[in-house]
């Protein structure tokens, strides 16, 4: 099994898209499939440029064959693209119904809160600490530890799900709403048949460490039934919110269309040859619902830049429509979006999503189930 040595987790992510598209010419889809549950194994760290918007899944799979990869060579890595759509159909069809248990309640539940040791990182499993203050240097997260972490929080600790989801989000350069949230009813098992447990053999595997003598470090059976340890006892109500630049209203031509860029939407590629406006819209009403940090925040502004003649605007988009008041275009056709549950509320016209499998809509009643539609058009 060969693995890559990990150089991106601890170091920042680029924002320059050319750099970005340098990085999906080198995935090893063979590698990745070996090795990609190890901290330091050959994963993509292209998942904040997907979350963004700069790159899409159908963009992967196109680079991807065309270095001449067979299927069943890509399948896994494909697969694991797909959850990232799965989720995002749910969304589209669930709406607002995402923020609340999907399947079943989340069962054991001791309260709604925080938990005090996560947020301090100092939950007593080293690969996990080391992993949260590294999330708050770089704004990312292993995916595998991803899952230890929201097993303690909501399985060992007792919490609701939700809150916990919110402060992951909140820190995430790759944040997507879908797939925080139901990556993490999933392993709560609100969106899963059973909950997902972890224990310290486990850890040490996926994290190359040897700790031992923490409240995981024993057989599965006894975590499934033992009391709540001690480190995870305090919590904390969580509070979040978003620090966005006080711009004033950008200078548009208002004899032409204006495009709309937003955190979901930032590529380059994007009606790139069109003569129009472009905005970059943080809306405050957007951030209040979904807060995230000031590092995320920087992070979308920098990908912004790749984007030439790009303006930031800090409002809604009601502030922007009062641009065209006098000119030659109603407010209602001069903006262009692309589509996304999370701006349904755009006037305009709006682009389709770039989908990886757009034959293959609506909700499934699993994973498995969505996968084995798309394998068709693999």
């Amino acid at each position: 099994m060969r693995v890559k040595k990990n150089v991106t987790e601890g170091t920042a992510f680029t924002t320059d898209y050319n750099q970005v598209l340098e990085q999906i010419k080198h995935i090893d889809p063979t590698n990745y499939a070996a090795t990609r549950n190890f901290i330091n194994g050959a994963v993509t760290y292209l998942s904040p440029y997907i979350s963004r918007g700069v790159i899409s899944l159908r963009q992967i799979h196109r680079e991807v064959m065309k270095k001449g990869w067979k299927i069943e060579e890509c399948e896994k890595f494909f697969q694991e693209l797909a959850w990232r759509e799965y989720y995002q159909r749910l969304w589209e069809v669930r709406k607002d119904l995402i923020w609340q248990d999907l399947r079943t309640p989340q069962t054991d539940v001791l309260h709604g809160d925080m938990i005090r040791a996560i947020i301090d990182a100092r939950t007593g499993i080293t690969a996990v600490d080391e992993a949260i203050n590294r999330l708050y240097s770089t704004g990312y997260m292993h995916n595998h530890v991803r899952m230890y972490l929201a097993s303690i929080a909501c399985n060992i600790a007792g919490a609701h799900w939700l809150q916990p989801s919110k402060w992951m989000y909140y820190h995430l350069l790759d944040g997507d709403i879908a797939s925080n949230n139901c990556s993490w009813q999933w392993v709560a098992g609100a969106f899963a048949p059973k909950k997902y447990y972890c224990n310290q053999e486990n850890i040490n595997r996926y994290t190359l460490s040897v700790q031992e003598g923490t409240f995981l470090d024993r057989p599965y059976e006894e975590i499934l039934t033992m009391e709540l340890p001690g480190e995870l006892k305090e919590r904390i109500d969580l509070k979040l919110s978003t620090t966005l630049p006080e711009t004033l209203l950008p200078a548009i031509d208002n004899t032409m269309p204006t495009l709309i860029y937003n955190s979901y939407n930032l590529d380059p590629e994007w009606r790139k040859e069109e003569t129009a406006n472009r905005i970059l819209l943080l809306e405050p009403s957007h951030f209040a619902r979904y807060p995230v940090s000031e590092k995320v925040i920087r992070f979308i502004r920098d990908l912004a830049g790749n984007i030439p003649g790009i303006q930031v605007y800090t409002g809604e988009i009601t502030d922007l429509q009062s641009l065209y008041a006098t000119g030659s275009r109603s407010p209602f056709e001069a903006f262009i979006s692309k589509n996304h549950v999370a701006f349904g509320h755009y006037p305009g016209i709006r682009d389709s999503y770039e989908w990886m499998f757009p034959e293959v809509t609506e909700e499934y009643p699993s994973f498995f189930a969505y996968w084995k539609r798309c394998k068709r058009y693999l």
